[in-house]
């Protein structure tokens, strides 16, 4: 598999950096000839399933994926979650930091990808963790496959941390 990790920070704030890279329509703003349809009904957390479906012409593939764990940041004043225990509890790192783990279920890609946003002097780091296959691909092209991720998903994380309002963003 080929594993590669993605950091970016960003002057917004925690909330704003984990909304921003949860909003899993808009990743399909970023990714060329990719859209995204979102299965389950918001909010997102646990459970919640996408495809990504890349295509050019005719020809395409689905790229499903599950949030098999949603811990979002808490704002000060926000109801807190229910205790997710031990585990999970050392994963967030404390109330200012997010993660959650999506797993890639598809027939072409499979894997994880894991995404942690947190408090940062001046703002918010994120960090974009992924485990990725494709099959059909030996091994031997992994390297090459870390490189074009690194760049696709940190151009990615560009786009979607740039500034501008929630407002202007979501039009």
């Amino acid at each position: 598999m080929a594993l590669f990790r993605v950091e970016r920070t960003s002057a917004l704030p925690v909330g704003e950096c984990w909304r921003r890279v949860t909003r899993w329509r808009r990743h399909a703003d970023t990714v060329p000839f990719t859209r995204i349809i979102v299965r389950t009904r918001p909010p997102d957390a646990r459970g919640t399933v996408f495809v990504a479906r890349t295509a050019l012409g005719p020809f395409g593939f689905d790229d499903p994926m599950e949030v098999v764990d949603w811990r979002p940041p808490t704002e000060a004043g926000s109801a807190p979650e229910p205790d997710p225990g031990p585990a999970a509890r050392a994963r967030t790192g404390g109330a200012a930091e997010g993660w959650c783990r999506l797993v890639k279920r598809g027939r072409v890609v499979t894997g994880w990808a894991e995404i942690t946003v947190r408090t940062r002097a001046g703002g918010s780091q994120v960090v974009w963790r992924e485990d990725m296959r494709v099959r059909f691909l030996p091994r031997t092209c992994d390297p090459l496959l870390v490189v074009a991720c690194r760049l696709v998903f940190g151009r990615a994380l560009d786009s979607l941390l740039s500034t501008g309002t929630s407002a202007e963003r979501e039009r």
